[in-house]
């Protein structure tokens, strides 16, 4: 009896203990669970009221640094610029920004070129830092990534400088000419010769001011403004019929083919001066007594059927090195020969940038000697397929022969 109330006794005793000893952990885990945490520190709880919402909406790329130096706050964009690595900020002229503006509270900006990464081809990234105390405690870091700004800026200049240089050429010569003019004024034969000169530098002249407007028309107007369905059929008569006389004086046979009855959805002045660009440019290019073929055709594409119209000429051609670069502004693959053809290198820039605003593209096929196909492929206009009769079938340019061409003297 008295063995079994000893056993009563410790285990009554030892229950206590452990309820003790429960209620003792319970309340060290609560108060070890208030207790502010490294992480929680630097979380929202350190950063005033507001501050993390605004910073989520900045185009910039923000990062709030502590006392330590240590990443309190960092946006995504900081991240992707590699500006924060290891929750340190990994750009020491930052980081001896931020320093100085804690010590003394005074607000920084500076413009500095950060290697891009993951690229080895050295590419930089230039960026506006600008620093500021955040509190008492915290600095605040934005940075803003003006690459984009710095090369449209570079274009900027460049078309200006292109610009003066070609505008230059012209009216110099009219101002010499006009001064040669003066001078024979009692020579019947060269007043008539110096005469032929002024007139063909003022035609050069309209020509390049015509095209800035064309260039700068194309880059304003939005095509979806005035979009239609486009026939390529009239596009082609009519990019023929604006190189008409050109080719007649140098004996150019132009050739139109392909399918007929093909629709292009968009703004049918843009297209047309695309397609006028391609058509005279092959007759310019090309020597006397040559064909300039355009043809046209329908292709299966992923997203929809493609209208490729291809403009074929027998002329100089395009060295390899050239290819890429036809397409911008004012590059001209032989100077001399364009001064000589009237050519001002902005006919291609247009194309580019008609069929890019379009939803298509422009490319070109060259050999030196033999000619060049620059080929513009646009989406064709789905009224047109709707309207388009089932049983009605087009021949293809690659695998039907072709009907008979149009050959225009």
């Amino acid at each position: 009896m008295d063995v079994n109330a000893a056993v009563a006794a410790l285990a009554a005793i030892a229950g206590v203990c452990t309820g003790v000893i429960a209620m003792l952990a319970f309340r060290w885990s609560e108060r070890d669970h208030a207790r502010p945490t490294r992480s929680s520190l630097h979380t929202d709880a350190v950063l005033p009221p507001g501050v993390d919402t605004v910073l989520s909406v900045l185009r910039s790329s923000a990062v709030v640094l502590d006392e330590s130096d240590s990443v309190v706050k960092a946006s995504s964009a900081a991240y992707a610029l590699g500006l924060v690595r290891g929750g340190k900020l990994a750009i020491e002229p930052m980081l001896n920004m931020a320093r100085d503006t804690r010590r003394d509270g005074e607000i920084r900006q500076v413009e500095l070129d950060l290697a891009r990464r993951g690229s080895g081809r050295g590419e930089a990234l230039a960026v506006s830092a600008r620093v500021a105390p955040l509190g008492s405690r915290l600095v605040l870091l934005l940075v803003e990534d003006l690459t984009e700004a710095r090369r449209i800026e570079a274009v900027r200049r460049d078309f200006v400088a292109n610009v003066s240089h070609e505008l230059k050429t012209p009216v110099g010569a009219l101002s010499l000419l006009s001064e040669a003019v003066m001078d024979a004024s009692d020579d019947p034969e060269a007043v008539t010769r110096f005469a032929g000169r002024m007139q063909i530098e003022a035609t050069r002249l309209t020509n390049l001011v015509q095209e800035l407007i064309d260039l700068s028309r194309v880059q304003n107007d939005d095509p979806l403004d005035d979009s239609e369905p486009v026939s390529v059929d009239e596009l082609v008569a009519e990019a023929i019929d604006r190189s008409r006389q050109p080719a007649s004086t140098k004996q150019i046979t132009m050739v139109s083919g392909g399918a007929a009855g093909l629709y292009v959805w968009g703004s049918r002045g843009q297209l047309a001066a695309a397609l006028g660009n391609l058509v005279e440019n092959a007759v310019n290019y090309s020597p006397a007594r040559t064909r300039v073929g355009i043809a046209a055709r329908r292709v299966a594409a992923p997203a929809g059927d493609v209208i490729e119209i291809a403009v074929t000429d027998q002329g100089i051609g395009i060295p390899d090195k050239d290819k890429e670069r036809v397409f911008e502004r004012f590059y001209r693959v032989d100077p001399a020969r364009s001064r000589a053809t009237g050519g001002t290198g902005l006919g291609l820039a247009i194309v580019k940038h008609v069929a890019a605003s379009h939803g298509g593209e422009v490319t070109v096929w060259s050999t030196e000697g033999q000619g060049s196909t620059f080929t513009l492929r646009l989406p064709e206009a789905g009224a047109a397929r709707d309207r388009r009769p089932a049983s009605s079938a087009t021949p293809d340019l690659m695998t039907e022969p072709l009907p008979a061409p149009e050959v225009l003297p």
